[in-house]
């Protein structure tokens, strides 16, 4: 008596499938590394397929002389607001844009309570709702509000405001102060984001001082992290996505040294997805150039990268733009075959965990 054996055919690089992982509960980093740089760093080389094992505060030993890194200066705004309604109901928003002059785009939770042409009362972060901090419902359709404030934006924040934490960090209310300044890049300029360019998170000065004298260049564009970043991939073929665009630019200087690396053959090195999509995105016929507008670019494997040579990024979510990104510019064979070795080497995942570096 004979068996037959189904073989299954191996996924398309375009099924969603394809970017799927084991990934325990515990691998998800709750907090930071104690010190920014001692956190753990994935080398991987993909010419030779060779693996490291080091810390974040190796690079300027990983790194070569005139490398260029490119850096997202993005600020995280504290745009979580926690609010009252007339009816006593309680709500929360998370801010995803400006729209009119004071109003803002936001995302609602839950919806329903926030009616349009009534009043939201914001509760100030000791616990209050009774100060001068509100803001009228302008618009509520598909899940998005647009609000229209009643005080400058800044000053609401300072008072309500929260950091924007991702709903895989845990916090208990009132505990987050120590995220106020470890959700930040250090080098973070131009506020705008809702979430951290987290490769950045790893930087302290001390290492940025020790890149400069190793010969490492560095440069810096903006793109304002959003909800795009982080919207769940919907259907079965990846191609079908449609990615929600973020506002970038990328000012004359980094312009200029990108062109000057490029032409000069030196490796460009993004430090995070949010610059890579930045970069590739604003690109004109493969060339950076003085540019502001919408990344909208999403990258699968078969993308041709026009300008990224190496990306430092952290761990990604399964299923996710992020980790198709990655998959792009390593393979995804071996991309999931690194995260598997991370996983069994108890690397810790996401926002607050570790780094790789593809090369």
């Amino acid at each position: 008596m004979s068996t037959t054996v189904a073989h299954r055919a191996p996924p398309s690089i375009y099924d969603l499938d394809a970017y799927d992982y084991d990934l325990p509960r515990g691998a998800i980093a709750q907090v930071p590394c104690p010190r920014r740089d001692e956190a753990r760093l994935f080398v991987i080389e993909r010419g030779t397929d060779e693996r490291r094992h080091l810390q974040v505060k190796d690079l300027p030993q990983v790194l070569r002389a005139g490398d260029l890194l490119v850096l997202n200066d993005t600020r995280v705004i504290a745009a979580r607001l926690r609010g009252v309604t007339a009816t006593g109901a309680r709500c929360e928003v998370l801010l995803v844009r400006p729209s009119t002059q004071g109003s803002w785009i936001a995302i609602a939770k839950p919806t329903k309570r926030l009616k349009v042409g009534r009043a939201v009362q914001w509760m100030t972060r000791a616990g209050g709702a009774d100060g001068p901090y509100s803001a009228l419902v302008k618009a509520n359709q598909d899940a998005h509000v647009e609000l229209e404030f009643g005080a400058p934006i800044e000053e609401i924040l300072a008072h309500c405001g929260e950091m924007p934490l991702p709903p895989y960090i845990h916090r208990e209310k009132g505990s987050g102060a120590a995220d106020v300044e470890r959700y930040q890049t250090v080098y973070a300029r131009v506020p705008g984001a809702i979430a951290a360019p987290t490769a950045g998170l790893h930087f302290t000065p001390e290492l940025l001082e020790a890149l400069r004298d190793a010969g490492v260049e560095r440069t810096a564009i903006t793109l304002h992290v959003g909800p795009g970043t982080f919207q769940p991939v919907r259907g079965d073929d990846v191609r079908e996505h449609q990615m929600e665009a973020e506002w970038a630019e990328i000012p004359p200087a980094a312009a200029e040294a990108i062109a000057n690396a490029k032409r000069e053959g030196r490796r460009v090195i993004a430090v995070g997805t949010t610059t890579t999509r930045a970069l590739e995105s604003l690109a004109v016929e493969g060339r950076v150039v003085t540019r502001s507008g919408w990344a909208d670019c999403f990258i699968v494997p078969g993308y041709r990268f026009a300008v990224i040579d190496g990306l430092l990024t952290n761990f990604h979510l399964p299923r996710s733009t992020l980790l198709m990104l990655v998959a792009a510019l390593a393979g995804r064979e071996r991309i999931l075959d690194v995260y598997r070795d991370a996983v069994e080497r108890s690397y810790r995942f996401y926002s607050y965990g570790d780094a790789s570096l593809i090369l």
